[in-house]
């Protein structure tokens, strides 16, 4: 290997302990090793910081390891004024450089290929577009769980008696909900009361709507159909906040998402989640096809015995 590094450490990342080895030296003579072990927390990974910046160590690499890498990279981008240059590294492809020593620490590998140039850095978007997939993959959480919620409550109603569903395409829409708000205070309906919630084309299918709806919820039913209610309200509520506050982050790339937003079958709520993802510096991957296969939609192919099996981007189902 040919050194092109001065000074540079390699971190060994555990759920409670950092192992960091620093090399430093010229190029062309052997480095003199220095290795330390941290904490995981927060003031310890702060004496790291204040460690590397006082032996003038702008260079780091780590492996990204589950999330435990995540508050060492928030702690340390920050050294040197953000001048610190961090590379995190997927173990995969850093396990197939040969000429690892058996005796070797991982710190002191990871630092060896660093300061031999032999590593390639996995893309970690900046600080603002992190912060903004925080929310916007949380915002993909909550509807999941909205979803689930609404199937709960069309279980429930279909165990006690209550068809709705077959005759209202969406059971949660204007209609749909008013008729179920007032069986979690009734415990029934009547005919004047369901034609008063109805809506437009559903007012013709009135009496086959009220011999789907001819039954009567007990004490316990309208209480547990109420917790139900409530439960898909808090996460309607918390959905609602999650993106007004998603709103106010992607006003400062304005630009990019009219420009996402113009692609076909793509809305604004798509084009904020594609940001959250892959930020906007495309200067981050070498070519059309590095991003492609970074988001998994380049298909993989499968060759046994001369025979090929091409694998779909998604799932890796055969084609």
């Amino acid at each position: 290997m040919k050194d092109i590094l001065d000074c540079c450490c390699g971190l060994d990342i555990h759920k409670d302990t950092i192992v960091a080895c620093l090399l430093k030296g010229p190029v062309n003579m052997q480095p003199t090793s220095e290795t330390r072990t941290f904490t995981t927390l927060i003031h310890d990974i702060e004496e790291l910081k204040n460690w590397l910046e006082s032996h003038g160590c702008k260079h780091v690499a780590m492996e990204s390891t589950g999330i435990y890498w995540q508050p060492v990279y928030e702690v340390l981008e920050l050294a040197f004024n953000g001048d610190m240059s961090l590379v995190v590294v997927n173990a995969r492809h850093m396990k197939n450089v040969p000429g690892k020593k058996t005796d070797m620490k991982d710190a002191e590998w990871i630092a060896t290929l660093l300061r031999a140039g032999l590593l390639n850095s996995s893309f970690v978007p900046a600080k603002e577009i992190r912060e903004l997939r925080h929310l916007t993959r949380y915002r993909k959480s909550i509807i999941s769980d909205i979803t689930s919620q609404k199937n709960r409550i069309e279980k429930f109603l279909q165990s006690s008696g209550f068809r709705l569903s077959a005759f209202l395409s969406d059971i949660f829409g204007a209609s749909g909900r008013s008729i179920i708000n007032h069986l979690a205070t009734h415990g029934s309906i009547t005919l004047q009361d369901l034609d008063g919630y109805l809506k437009t084309k559903t007012r013709h299918k009135i009496n086959d709507i009220m011999m789907a709806m001819n039954g009567r919820l007990s004490s316990h039913q309208k209480l547990f159909l109420k917790m139900l209610l409530k439960h898909l309200e808090q996460l309607e509520s918390n959905l609602s906040e999650v993106e007004s506050e998603i709103a106010t982050e992607v006003q400062k790339y304005e630009h990019q998402l009219e420009l996402i937003d113009s692609i076909p079958g793509i809305d604004k709520t798509a084009a904020s989640s594609i940001i959250a993802e892959i930020g906007i510096d495309m200067s981050k991957f070498k070519t059309a096809e590095h991003i492609c296969s970074w988001a998994g939609l380049s298909p993989g192919s499968n060759e046994s015995a001369g025979k090929k099996k091409e694998l779909s981007p998604i799932g890796g189902i055969p084609t």
